[in-house]
């Protein structure tokens, strides 16, 4: 695991009326503070990747669909630097996913059926001077082969 991302298997309480699943809660590990949460949603197939922050935090949470999420350790003076690290997360697999700063991110969308990921995020964003940077999902320092491996 990638040194500082924390995460949190959500478990799931159901009786005869349905079921409840706390997500985020002050004191957990996988907390931080939240200036903004966004909600999106991804078509199958689509690859979503990369991103990074310099200040923020992300913490994701797969609520539709299943995601192959992977992180990659941009920081120079961590014990897991330039190490890739893939999640599967989502409907089948409910976790909470704190992604810190100088950790590049991204998924793909598995299956057929769509992703719905709330983000909740420890900086709002802004446009006029975002805290966001892209690498290509291919980029070749990274080096993540996204295909699905038959086995």
């Amino acid at each position: 695991m990638i040194e500082g991302v924390k995460i949190k298997q959500i478990k799931r309480f159901s009786d005869d009326r349905g079921f409840f699943q706390e997500i985020v809660k002050e004191g957990e590990e996988t907390f931080q503070e939240v200036k903004q949460t966004s909600y999106t949603e991804t078509y199958p197939g689509v690859i979503k990747a990369f991103h990074w922050h310099k200040k923020q935090w992300d913490v994701w949470f797969v609520v539709r669909g299943m995601a192959q999420v992977v992180l990659h350790d941009m920081r120079e003076n961590s014990v897991t630097f330039g190490q890739t690290q893939v999640i599967y997360s989502g409907e089948n697999n409910p976790m909470v996913i704190a992604i810190p700063p100088y950790v590049a991110h991204g998924y793909r969308v598995l299956g057929n059926d769509k992703v719905g990921m709330f983000y909740h995020t420890s900086q709002a964003y802004n446009p006029d001077e975002p805290d966001e940077e892209r690498i290509s999902f291919d980029d070749p320092v990274i080096g993540f082969d996204w295909t699905t491996k038959n086995k």
